[in-house]
């Protein structure tokens, strides 16, 4: 009975944890507040539920749970006493009854706008949408952006202590205002993904479930900008990425090249769902996450690695270069000239971006470079640049993948040996690792 229950708890935290919170938060104006109170109705059912039984309307018990415990709260606390007595002069605040469907999407969405205010930092804003919105434990948060998970809380205790004491508003703004903070939403839920998504290595517990409420969110976010391109755009993106998610590595967690992948595992209907955005988000012109959806789609449509239209995604990354000018794009650029036009004309582009300086310590320009390295048969220069690479990241799958690319070379230093085309050029991945300042997508070495 019990476990039973556990598991019912489980899944109504998945579904409504992020709604109870909004719509508390949004009533007493104290997201911390709404936090413990939603964590202590969630304990109250575990503790109740095996000898009472589970209610008729399980989600609506805990609802109203937290909420009268929020209310007790309040009236013991001074600090409450004026916000407490304007709720109870409104007849149609959420603490007179538990919220319908739609009232609880509209706090959902106003929850988001909050924790992505610009008043925060974004590292802050991050942490909270992942914990205020999506749920997420504190551990699972730490894990995503690999920082201890003392650090992730005292994180999100400040950032839950500066929503409330700045007056941040729970709310959607108004047409007007939308415009000019939808930019820092879409921001927050593309970190939000990558947060997730990045590490293929990452226990599923933690980046799994990152990434899939960060699409969930972007679909809650395009309900709100249906007309909106580059919403529809960032959409798609996650759709075609995490369609790959499961051939990305193997039985042991090696990751597996793009050229290796077995494409049946590939979720169909995501990319489906992607490619149709991507088409209907490109007829209102382009935008940086518009335009790295059509390069995923690229990818996701190619029969096989050998069919990809590498000149398709030379040129879409041309354009992104040219509206998102950034050293990240220019590095996947770099990647898509190599397969174009030879791993000479690549390896000029990347020896163009290192001498520039700006990532110097980023672990897959010393990678892309070895790569070309290794392809134009400079094998002890390769092994340089992968020994480079591996003194940059941290992350155990790519650590290993580089370990053993080095090993291969520092092996067959001499020896002449020549690989096909699309090898090199199927190991990379247009996602901007969440540890790298936004503004462009990060090739990776499992999959472009």
């Amino acid at each position: 009975m019990t476990a039973g229950i556990a598991g019912l708890l489980a899944r109504l935290h998945r579904h409504e944890w992020g709604r109870a919170v909004a719509s508390l938060a949004r009533a007493f104006g104290d997201p911390g507040l709404a936090e413990e109170m939603v964590q202590e109705a969630y304990a109250a059912a575990l503790a109740r539920w095996p000898e009472e039984g589970v209610p008729d309307r399980p989600a609506a018990w805990l609802h109203t749970v937290a909420r009268n415990r929020a209310v007790d709260r309040l009236r013991r606390d001074r600090r409450y006493t004026e916000r407490l007595a304007e709720l109870e002069r409104d007849a149609s605040s959420t603490v007179a009854e538990v919220p319908s469907d739609k009232e609880l999407l509209d706090d959902e969405l106003a929850m988001l706008c909050a924790c992505c205010h610009p008043a925060l930092a974004m590292p802050a804003r991050v942490a909270l949408t992942l914990r205020l919105v999506a749920g997420l434990g504190t551990a699972e948060i730490a894990r995503a952006f690999l920082v201890p998970e003392p650090t992730m809380a005292q994180r999100l205790v400040r950032a839950k202590r500066k929503l409330r004491d700045a007056g941040i508003p729970i709310e959607v703004p108004p047409p007007e205002r939308l415009g000019e903070r939808l930019d820092g939403v879409l921001a927050v839920l593309y970190l939000t993904f990558n947060a997730g998504y990045s590490s293929p290595a990452a226990p599923p517990a933690g980046s799994a479930d990152v990434a899939r409420e960060a699409i969930r969110l972007a679909r809650l976010l395009l309900r709100l900008v249906p007309r909106e391109p580059e919403a529809a755009g960032l959409l798609a993106l996650m759709l075609l990425q995490h369609a790959r998610r499961a051939a990305r590595t193997d039985a042991t967690g090696r990751l597996v090249l793009l050229e290796d992948q077995d494409r049946s595992r590939w979720d169909r209907r995501a990319i489906a769902e992607g490619v149709a955005l991507v088409d209907q988000a490109l007829r209102h012109g382009a935008g940086p996450y518009r335009l790295q959806a059509a390069v995923a789609a690229v990818h996701a449509t190619a029969a096989t690695a050998a069919g990809t239209d590498w000149e398709r995604i030379l040129a879409l990354y041309t354009e992104l270069l040219a509206v998102q000018p950034s050293p990240v794009v220019a590095l996947n650029r770099a990647v898509a000239v190599a397969m174009v036009h030879g791993p000479q004309a690549g390896l000029a582009a990347v020896d163009d971006l290192a001498a520039d300086g700006r990532l110097d310590g980023y672990h897959l320009l010393h990678a892309a470079r070895a790569d070309l390295l290794r392809r134009l048969g400079r094998r002890r220069e390769a092994a340089r640049s992968y020994a480079r690479a591996l003194g940059t990241t941290t992350d155990e799958a790519e650590r290993r993948f580089l370990k053993e690319r080095l090993a291969e070379v520092e092996e067959r230093t001499g020896r002449a040996r020549t690989r096909g085309r699309g090898r090199w050029g199927a190991g990379y991945d247009r996602v901007t690792n969440p540890r790298e300042p936004l503004g462009g997508c990060a090739c990776r070495e499992d999959d472009p």
